[in-house]
């Protein structure tokens, strides 16, 4: 494999790549905060709890984060 030139097209990309995907820097406020919303996470269930919250057609997901939110204290959203 060719080892690329200084100043090539190539890492010339790579830094204008590297630029705009920069991860951002803890501030002297504090550490960056995730914005709100939700997130995509793996979880096992039990198939009857699936079946339960899918009986009920689409939406199943929304309904099991209610149940959980409920679950947990939090005010529903």
């Amino acid at each position: 494999m060719r080892t690329p030139r200084r100043g090539s097209a190539f890492e010339q990309a790579e830094a204008a790549f590297k630029a705009v995907t920069k991860r951002n820097e803890p501030t002297a406020k504090g550490p960056v905060t995730p914005p709100a919303g939700k997130e995509m996470v793996s979880l096992r269930l039990d198939r009857d709890v699936l079946a339960h919250f899918q009986d009920d057609g689409p939406g199943w997901q929304d309904r099991i984060n209610a149940a959980l939110r409920a679950a947990a204290g939090l005010a529903p959203e």
